[in-house]
């Protein structure tokens, strides 16, 4: 039975992972990782096993680096979403990975949402 924080995150991960693979049908896979000190977004082809687009606050030209709040989460939901039209997708499905579905990855989701990514 898990009962330290790392195995709980690591149990959580392959719970939501293997759901949504099941419900994949195709789609892009939008895949967040949050650490203490950043947030990172990209949109993974899991058919071909390549990144097709991607956003951080560690990119210097957002003018983020080594931020790690809501509205820096907001602004990497907008940035991914752009990006991801620029690529051609439009639909994908959201992996929160082990991490709760609540403040930055909500705010990461809304912004991307209202960018115009379907999910």
């Amino acid at each position: 039975m898990a009962n330290n924080k790392r195995e709980l995150f690591l149990k959580r991960r392959l719970r939501v992972r293997n759901k949504l693979r099941k419900l994949a049908n195709g789609r892009a896979r939008l895949s967040v990782h949050r650490s203490s000190k950043n947030i990172s977004v990209q949109l993974i082809d899991d058919v071909k096993g390549v990144t097709i687009a991607a956003a951080s606050t560690l990119e210097k030209d957002l003018g983020l680096v080594g931020k790690n709040n809501i509205d820096a989460a907001a602004k990497i939901g907008a940035a991914i979403a752009e990006r991801a039209k620029k690529a051609g997708v439009e639909e994908c499905y959201f992996d929160r990975g082990g991490f709760l579905f609540h403040g930055k990855i909500k705010a990461l989701a809304d912004a991307a949402r209202e960018g115009g990514l379907k999910f």
